[in-house]
């Protein structure tokens, strides 16, 4: 196959790419970044410089099998839904005459969901999403309904691994002396490796035609306590203390969310199954490798 990664060089996007290579399909992976594009070459993944919702990929749009929409950052909303749908217009009008639908798989994320520290959620459940996210569900909607695109939706639980994602700051706080998370006691968080995440990407690429239309949610088996994670990244990291803080705006209302995954699509459909040692139990090594990163 042949498959474009927008937002590649991203937490998401590179070890997708990654994987991708590795699967054998021909990767073309877009960045911003020069010294990125040198760092695609390196790893086999055809670089393409340009912003991801410019028109500098779409000489090779007639050619792509599969787009993959990993782009983040807190302006992600508008740079998505541009993205999505200057893709689906180009597609229209650059694809030659009876090709295949291209397959468009949109990165969306768990926090759709919305916060319940009880009620276990599905792939197919009904959605209250976080305020942070909530244009996400219209979003997915038009993915997932597109006429001209094979649309489809993955929704990634909280990511770690690699450099840490959204444990970044935590374990940098941890490193300094003190572990600080926002939100409450009792937290529990569905968690998913990168690259684990990674190999779905790759899976619901080569199986875009038969999942088009479906949304997948993407998490281990069970949920882990924030407390207990807290508590050992304090032995871990030799940190004085841990303490939850007020969260202060939707980011952090949304991160401080309890959200329990069951996902069952990935694994009946696509043969799915999460292999990396969860956060809790892997902590020592996760947390050398985000300090090391």
């Amino acid at each position: 196959m042949f498959v474009l990664v927008l937002g590649a060089s991203g937490f998401i996007g590179f070890p997708a790419a990654q994987a991708l290579v590795r699967a054998g399909h021909t990767v073309y992976g877009q960045t911003r970044s020069e010294q990125k594009a040198t760092q695609f070459a390196k790893e086999e993944i055809i670089p393409i410089i340009c912003a991801p919702d410019s028109d500098g990929w779409y000489d090779i749009l007639a050619k792509l099998d599969v787009v993959i929409d990993a782009v983040g950052g807190m302006a992600v909303h508008e740079i998505s839904q541009a993205i999505y749908k200057r893709t689906s217009d180009a597609a229209a009008r650059l694809r030659p005459a009876g090709a295949p639908k291209l397959s468009y798989i949109y990165t969306s994320g768990a926090w759709v969901h919305g916060d319940s520290r009880t009620e276990i959620f599905s792939d197919t459940a009904p959605l209250t999403p976080q305020a942070f996210v909530a244009w996400r569900p219209s979003d997915e909607q038009l993915v997932v309904t597109d006429t001209v695109l094979n649309g489809i939706v993955l929704r990634p639980a909280t990511l770690y691994g690699r450099s840490g994602s959204l444990f970044e700051s935590l374990f940098k706080g941890a490193k300094e002396g003190k572990a600080v998370w926002p939100g409450k006691p009792g937290q529990r968080l569905s968690l998913i490796h990168c690259d684990d995440l990674a190999d779905l990407y790759v899976r619901l690429a080569e199986k875009a035609h038969v999942v088009g239309g479906l949304t997948f949610d993407a998490a281990n088996g069970i949920s882990e306590s924030t407390d207990a994670i807290l508590e050992r990244l304090v032995h871990v990291s030799g940190a004085t203390a841990y303490e939850y803080k007020e969260p202060t705006n939707l980011f952090e209302n949304a991160v401080a969310s309890s959200v329990i995954l069951r996902p069952y699509l990935a694994r009946s459909l696509l043969g799915w199954t999460p292999k990396k040692i969860g956060l809790m139990d892997g902590l020592e090594v996760y947390y050398k490798a985000c300090v090391a990163a």
